[in-house]
């Protein structure tokens, strides 16, 4: 039966996924040490995986089309996303294609983190799926930098629907970089990136670089330094949206979090500056639990800042 005309997803992702092993030790040793485990642990990650699992938590209907394998690991990914409430279906399955398999070393005391990473496999959108109609049948596309063929075809169809295009890029020496940057009018890039591919000295400077009057937003996070943003209704001017100060137990993946907070946002319809607040709430929360947060937590400490903001009045 052909798929509904009305909306089926909120967000829907076609970019890479990772099983990550999560170590916790103390601190990073100096070489040939040894050090006693905190705790490990095993989740799903990767770009597009960890926005997709976010955006599901905070209450949009997520789904995942990229490629998997049949091997354990894309088995892990397809049954942890299922538990998230991420829907699978139109994910196309082969041999040749993986996910990232990632090990992560958590300092607990800084909250900082070393990613060690393999690819051995083909990852991320493919060259013509999912069908058309299912990507205009969504409220917004995820992308990220990997399976670029598959992503120009997607951003192209999204774009000619109307349907808003999120992108998280962390590599631009691939095939087409140019052609899908071109076609994204969500950006959200890290301040490294941004200002690696722009050349500019600052965050401000890289995201008025990278504002072009087809997009919608141009977003450069720069952790706890906050982020920069230029749209029209900010004039075409770079503005800037302080982060939440917390304590951080660990850092990894929060910019994933705010990539897949800013879409959940988005397919919900708010305005720009609650988005961005939104996703830098739910970043916030992932830093200083090591947990992707739910709605309800992050309506509680969005509610907790602003009577804290009232109480400095």
């Amino acid at each position: 039966m052909p798929d509904s005309p009305k909306k089926l997803f909120d967000v829907l992702g076609l970019g890479c996924t990772a099983v990550d092993d999560v170590v916790c030790v103390p601190s990073f040793p100096a070489a040939d040490q040894k050090v006693q485990v905190e705790r490990s642990f095993r989740r799903s990650g990767g770009l597009t995986g960890a926005a997709l699992v976010t955006a599901a938590r905070l209450g949009a209907r997520a789904a995942y089309a990229g490629r998997l394998g049949t091997d354990e690991h894309s088995r892990y990914i397809a049954e942890d996303f299922r538990r998230e409430g991420v829907d699978v279906s139109r994910s196309p399955r082969s041999p040749k294609a993986c996910t990232v398999r990632s090990t992560i070393i958590v300092g607990s005391t800084t909250g900082s983190r070393n990613i060690f990473y393999e690819v051995k496999g083909l990852l991320g959108a493919h060259d013509s799926l999912p069908a058309t109609q299912v990507i205009r049948a969504s409220k917004v596309l995820f992308i990220d930098h990997y399976g670029m063929r598959g992503n120009l075809r997607a951003t192209r169809i999204a774009r000619s629907a109307g349907v808003g295009v999120v992108a998280d890029f962390e590599d631009d020496a691939v095939p087409l970089f140019q052609d899908v940057l071109d076609k994204v009018d969500h950006l959200i890039l890290s301040e490294g990136f941004a200002l690696r591919i722009t050349g500019e000295s600052s965050a401000a400077r890289a995201a008025l670089a990278l504002w072009r009057a087809d997009r919608a937003a141009v977003i450069v996070t720069c952790g706890a330094k906050g982020c920069w943003c230029v749209s029209a209704c900010s004039g075409q001017k770079a503005r800037h949206y302080p982060a939440f100060h917390v304590r951080a137990a660990d850092t990894t993946g929060c910019g994933d979090v705010f990539h897949g907070a800013y879409a959940a946002s988005l397919a919900r319809g708010d305005a720009l500056p609650a988005r961005i607040r939104f996703a830098a709430a739910a970043a916030a929360l992932k830093a200083a639990t090591t947990e992707i947060p739910r709605l309800r937590a992050v309506n509680r400490f969005l509610r907790a800042e602003a009577a804290r903001g009232d109480s400095r009045k």
